[in-house]
């Protein structure tokens, strides 16, 4: 059995693209960032804390969580506390380049068997207008993510390019996951390369590159 601990609808759909039956359990943690803390060590920790929650509602599965943050000059920007946070992080981000840092954890519930990964995407932002900004955020869909701002959102666009995963960026970097789901032993068909390409309406150019390295690790380890 898998449970997915992330009520997270981009999660779901992305996780889904593998072909394997899993259930959705939300996992109750705050997604705090500490004094101190870098973005890669807090969604880090935060993946593994969601993980671990769940170890006390349930008995057996294999539990994935996943936690997502935007870096920009070393400062992590995760969900808006409200619309004009949501414009002032925007206007930030706009024209220039950030980092996305997500962290995936699985967790054997019955053998106490953990993974986490950590995973890196570069963002290039367009210089989109104030207008644009107040338009996106009063859709409302900027306000429960990271950044402010969904990579797919097509009504908006506030992408220029990317350099790495894209679904990274959306929160779930699949072909990671693919790879620690194959560690963990679960039986996969193929890789989710031409799902994930039909699902997202494009090409991705690093998943053959991803697979192959992060694959060929664990199958090391």
């Amino acid at each position: 059995m898998l449970i997915l601990a992330s009520g997270s609808p981009r999660r779901r759909d992305l996780l889904a693209l593998l072909g394997l039956p899993f259930t959705v359990q939300p996992s109750e943690v705050e997604e705090a960032n500490h004094a101190g803390e870098t973005a890669a060590v807090m969604v880090s920790r935060l993946s593994q804390a969601k993980a671990q929650a769940l170890l006390a509602q349930t008995q057996s599965g294999l539990i994935v969580a996943a936690d997502t943050t935007v870096c920009l000059d070393g400062e992590v920007l995760g969900k808006p506390a409200d619309s004009d946070d949501a414009v002032k992080m925007l206007r930030r981000l706009r024209g220039r380049a950030h980092t996305v840092f997500s962290s995936v954890t699985l967790l054997d519930a019955q053998t106490a068997w953990r993974r986490t990964e950590l995973v890196e995407s570069q963002v290039w932002m367009r210089n989109f207008s104030d207008e644009e900004i107040a338009a996106y955020v009063a859709s409302g869909d900027p306000l429960d993510k990271a950044g402010s701002y969904a990579i797919q959102y097509a009504d908006f666009c506030p992408v220029a390019r990317i350099g790495g995963c894209y679904a990274n960026v959306m929160g779930f970097p699949l072909c990671h996951a693919y790879c620690m789901l194959r560690e963990a032993g679960l039986a996969l068909a193929e890789p989710p390369v031409a799902a994930c390409d039909r699902f997202n309406r494009r090409r991705c150019d690093v998943a053959e590159q991803i697979l192959s390295q992060v694959c060929q690790e664990k199958t090391q380890h």
